[in-house]
């Protein structure tokens, strides 16, 4: 197998494991707009009434980029704006941190304020940066297998097709 399609099969795990984040957060989401709600609310960082339109639309633009990475449509783009929102994911957590609030991220589900000593912020970061590393992965490196973006690619060379000169042209 060759280094390039080596690649490809990794990009395409790391595609397919990023979409995978996005379609369970939004759908765990979606699912309690009442608890998305909560949780977006305990990072004290929006007015009261921008925090039922973050928790509306978060979920949707999550589902969004796991359905694109899923089939691998749009991947660069999708990857893009999942390593911005990671970001500001990140940057969310480290506030909340660094002002002492205790709270559950919310990432997957549930969130909100927590007992203090609850919270989980080293681990929760070291998850989320994580994820961030496979979005910037593909943000470099968006060719992967199965993918909609490799439609009307030329078909890849065999590793164990060997060159033979045309008939007569030996």
């Amino acid at each position: 197998m060759t280094r390039t399609r080596l690649t490809d099969l990794a990009g395409t795990a790391v595609r397919i494991a990023l979409a995978a984040v996005w379609l369970v957060s939004g759908g765990v989401k979606v699912a309690d707009q009442i608890g998305s709600a909560v949780a977006v609310d305990a990072y004290q960082v929006l007015p009261a009434a921008a925090v039922p339109l973050v928790a509306s639309v978060l979920p949707l633009l999550e589902l969004a980029l796991g359905a694109l990475l899923l089939v691998g449509a749009g991947t660069r783009l999708a990857a893009v704006v999942s390593a911005l929102l990671l970001v500001g994911f990140v940057a969310g957590l480290l506030q909340a941190w660094a002002r002492g609030l205790s709270i559950d991220c919310g990432c997957f589900g549930g969130g909100g304020p927590v007992p203090p000593g609850e919270e989980r912020y080293p681990l929760v970061l070291l998850r989320d940066l994580g994820f961030l590393a496979l979005a910037l992965w593909l943000s470099v490196r968006p060719r992967t297998l199965l993918a909609v973006d490799r439609i009307g690619d030329a078909p890849a060379e065999h590793d164990d097709v060997r060159h033979q000169p045309a008939e007569g042209t030996r």
